[in-house]
């Protein structure tokens, strides 16, 4: 990565994920005769990212997820000195993301930020489903390392020629499908800490384990299918 456009590819990225999957959560799901659902959701978190995948992919990569490039430089795809600044930028992305899903959610009339909340992740009492820590950093240590033994084996040189978002934004799909109802589902450092900067208190206080299990996930994700799949 040689080219500034590669991080600006990636910031535009991550706030596209972070506005349309946290922005779907917080403006279409809430609303009984229009509500969307979590399986809606779900489809929206795995949309963003097929449609950034092909937008900007062949600029950046198409990471927009810190521990996506942490396990793409285990896996061998992604030198160390690159990884800083992608995370920088997928992070400022996600904050933005973050902060646009408040503007527009605040010109509802009686919109209140400690009631609504900004889709952020949690566990135990802020966990959607009350599920404990343990639960909730084994989820997502689990589905980070899947997802990136997808990325890597949709992404390889002897997979089919251009189909590799659509696999992607399908697993992402899945894995909010699992882990909604458990963590509010993170898998991603960067769409986790633009909510819980804004909303602060206990958001922004189990923020570490949202960096924390997707980023050895993502780790171990990538070393399994370079070490024990498939080798480049």
């Amino acid at each position: 990565m040689n080219n500034i456009r590669a991080l600006w590819a990636e910031l535009f990225g991550t706030f596209w994920l972070v506005f349309g999957g946290c922005g779907s959560a917080v403006f279409a799901a809430a609303f009984p005769q229009l509500g969307i659902g979590f399986a809606g959701v779900s489809l929206a978190f795995g949309l963003t990212v097929l449609t950034m995948a092909y937008a900007v992919g062949h600029v950046s990569g198409g990471h927009f997820n810190p521990a996506v490039t942490v396990g793409l430089w285990a896996g061998g795809r992604f030198p160390a000195r690159d990884i800083a600044p992608y995370v920088v930028f997928q992070v400022i992305g996600g904050v933005l993301g973050a902060f646009a899903v408040l503007y527009i959610a605040q010109g509802q009339e009686g919109w209140n930020l400690a009631a609504k909340g900004l889709a952020a992740n949690g566990y135990g009492a802020h966990s959607p489903g009350h599920f404990s820590l343990a639960a909730g950093f084994v989820a997502e240590v689990l589905l980070t390392a899947f997802f990136l033994l997808i990325i890597m084996g949709s992404t390889h040189k002897l997979a089919p020629m251009g189909a590799a978002p659509i696999a992607i934004g399908l697993a992402l799909t899945l894995i909010h499908l699992i882990s909604i109802p458990i963590t509010n589902t993170s898998v991603n450092p960067a769409r986790s800490t633009g909510p819980a900067l804004i909303m602060g208190g206990e958001a922004f206080g189990q923020l570490w384990l949202f960096w924390l299990a997707p980023l050895i996930g993502g780790a171990l994700g990538g070393w399994i299918y370079r070490t024990l799949i498939c080798e480049d």
